[in-house]
C-alpha cells in the first residue's frame, strides 16, 4: 500500500483563534462549527497555543453560574502543543496518536505557521477508504 502522508488527509479548513479573544467567543465558534478545538495563532499565522472545548468549559461555567468576567483565550489555552509536519507518514502519526491524548494536531511548517489540522477521525477515514478501495480493485494481470 502506498505510504500516506499527513498532507494527504489534513484539513485545510479550520478555525484559528487569537489570544486576546474572549473565551465565550471562542467557545461559541467551537460549538457552532462542531469542533473539538483549534489553533491559537499570532498575527503572522504562527502557532502560539491550542484551545479546546475542555479548556473553555471552566471559564464558560464561571460566567454562566457566577456571572464572572470572561477570561481570554490566552488565559486558558495550552501552550505545550504537539504539532506535526505535513510530510510525516500517517502510520507514524497514527502510532503517536494511540500513545498520546490529543485527538487533533495542528500541522505546521518549519517556521511554526499553521497549514491545517489533522484528526484521528480523518486518519481513520482515509486509512479505511484505502483498505476498502484496495480490496475492490482487481489485481492487474500481466500479459
Amino acid at each position: 500500500m502506498d505510504t500516506l502522508k499527513v498532507e494527504d488527509c489534513m484539513s485545510l479548513q479550520y478555525i484559528s483563534f487569537k489570544a486576546a479573544m474572549p473565551v465565550i467567543e471562542a467557545a461559541n465558534l467551537l460549538c457552532e462549527n462542531e469542533l473539538l478545538g483549534g489553533p491559537v495563532v499570532d498575527d503572522s499565522g504562527r502557532l502560539i497555543g491550542w484551545i479546546s472545548e475542555q479548556d473553555c468549559l471552566n471559564a464558560v461555567n464561571q460566567l454562566y453560574y457566577f456571572d464572572e468576567q470572561s477570561a481570554t483565550v490566552a488565559d486558558v489555552m495550552r501552550t505545550d502543543v504537539l504539532t506535526v509536519k505535513r510530510d510525516l507518514s500517517l502510520n507514524d502519526l497514527a502510532t503517536q496518536m494511540c500513545a498520546h491524548k490529543p485527538k487533533i494536531y495542528p500541522v505546521v511548517d518549519d517556521h511554526g505557521k499553521v497549514l491545517g489540522v489533522i484528526s484521528r477521525r480523518r486518519i481513520l477515514k482515509k486509512m479505511c477508504h484505502q483498505i476498502v478501495h484496495k480490496k475492490k480493485v482487481p489485481a492487474q494481470q500481466t500479459a
